[in-house]
């Protein structure tokens, strides 16, 4: 006889600037719902994990993985790029946050969260048993804001370079650039959103962006905004198709 799923139990639910967002608790696993849509639960993780283990591994690559193939490969001898600085965006349960906290190699750790209600669920609920070490770790930083806005700004400092830049962007905001959960989430896959992301990275930076499902259109949206080396890393996971890490580069 099969083993019925634990019913869901509602640990919270807020009414914010975007919407409804809900806890939810099934059994020992907890779910994160916003506006009716299932976002992420803590049941698995690898999806989360392997976004920020692909962003690293594309950043650490040997030419041509991470450089225009007109440039010339770097020496093979030469140590990786030292201390990069990760962006986030999306805190969700945390997968992702206790991942890159895990990998020395980050020398700072920002997340972009919109929801005041998710920062809270980590910081004083029950979602900090997956990010309450992370959280500690003096390299991380939860920044709350919406990623959107957060990516479109346009500051520039007195020396003429655009200000907080990293060396890779790890976004999981939604279930893909064709399935967002607000409407103006779309804005970020946008000719001026990926404008905004390139402006963010610093030449030879990564651009990862998990989707459940592959988005031909979004390959070439990313190759129209002017990103190299586009393409789609799939994550197996227990049931149904797998997901992907669409990955990019800004030039260097």
């Amino acid at each position: 006889m099969a083993t019925q799923a634990p019913y869901a139990t509602t640990v919270e639910r807020r009414e914010g600037p975007h919407g409804e967002v809900v806890l939810r608790e099934r059994g020992e696993h907890f779910e994160i719902i916003a506006n009716g849509c299932f976002l992420m639960d803590t049941s698995d993780g690898r999806s989360e994990r392997l976004l920020v283990d692909a962003a690293l591994d594309a950043l650490d690559a040997p030419a041509p993985a991470i450089a225009p193939a007109t440039e010339p490969a770097p020496d093979p001898a030469a140590t990786p790029h030292p201390a990069p600085a990760v962006l986030i965006g999306g805190l969700g349960v945390g997968f992702s946050l206790a991942r890159a906290a895990s990998q020395r190699r980050w020398g700072r750790i920002v997340v972009i969260e919109r929801e005041q209600a998710i920062i809270d669920w980590h910081r004083d609920g029950p979602l900090s048993r997956i990010s309450g070490e992370a959280l500690a770790d003096p390299r991380c930083e939860i920044i709350h804001t919406d990623l959107v806005d957060y990516v479109g700004e346009n500051r520039i400092g007195s020396d003429g370079t655009y200000q907080d830049t990293y060396d890779a962007l790890c976004l999981d905001i939604d279930n893909g650039p064709d399935w967002t959960v607000t409407d103006d989430n779309a804005n970020l896959y946008s000719p001026q959103g990926l404008a905004g992301c390139m402006r963010r990275l610093r030449p030879g930076g990564i651009l990862a962006v998990w989707s459940a499902q592959p988005s031909p259109a979004f390959e070439d949206a990313l190759r129209n905004a002017g990103f190299n080396l586009v393409r789609t890393e799939e994550i197996q996971v227990a049931r149904g198709v797998p997901d992907v890490v669409h990955l990019a580069v800004r030039p260097a």
